[in-house]
């Protein structure tokens, strides 16, 4: 009988500490979102600055420019941001931004702003449904579509400051 009890009470010794952890589980990914948004809004805004001059620059026809990509990349954010949060944009796009020095701003207040929306998601609010880009989706799954097509573009940007002879600053 000793032996019965001790077994159960390693159980629910072992159930009771194992409840926390799976209890945090959910807010980690809410951490790592907004850690992933941090080091997007570093490396975007750092091509910003170092492609300055060359926002113009378009490998072909067809093909959006290094300034168009990062207008795109704050206008994803103002997006993301709205459907975690609930808010509506109804108001008319925004002139694309083409000084330098104001796309860096717009570009890391953007994922200010995307981030704050990250850290305001409770644990429910990842499963609640959105409607994103015309399709029903969940909060998390919203964050990954944006967050990984925003690594994509990361790419691109890359490529097109190689081509331009540029080094991204983070490569020195």
């Amino acid at each position: 009988m000793k032996k019965i009890l001790t077994r159960y009470g390693a159980y629910v010794l072992a159930i009771a500490l194992m409840v926390p952890l799976a209890q945090a589980q959910p807010a980690k990914f809410q951490a790592a979102f907004g850690e992933d948004a941090g080091t997007l809004s570093k490396k975007f805004t750092g091509l910003a600055q170092v492609m300055a001059g060359k926002y113009e620059w378009k490998p072909g026809q067809g093909v959006r420019s290094v300034g168009d990509v990062f207008n795109l990349i704050v206008e994803e954010n103002g997006l993301l941001a709205d459907a975690l949060t609930g808010k509506t944009n109804t108001g008319a796009e925004p002139a694309p931004i083409t000084d330098p020095g104001k796309m860096q701003d717009a570009l890391k207040a953007s994922y200010a702003n995307l981030q704050k929306a990250i850290r305001g998601l409770s644990d429910n609010d990842l499963q609640t449904h959105v409607k994103l880009f015309g399709e029903d989706m969940t909060k998390q799954d919203a964050l990954m579509l944006i967050l990984e097509d925003q690594h994509e573009h990361l790419g691109q940007s890359i490529a097109y400051a190689r081509s331009n002879g540029v080094v991204p600053p983070w490569s020195k």
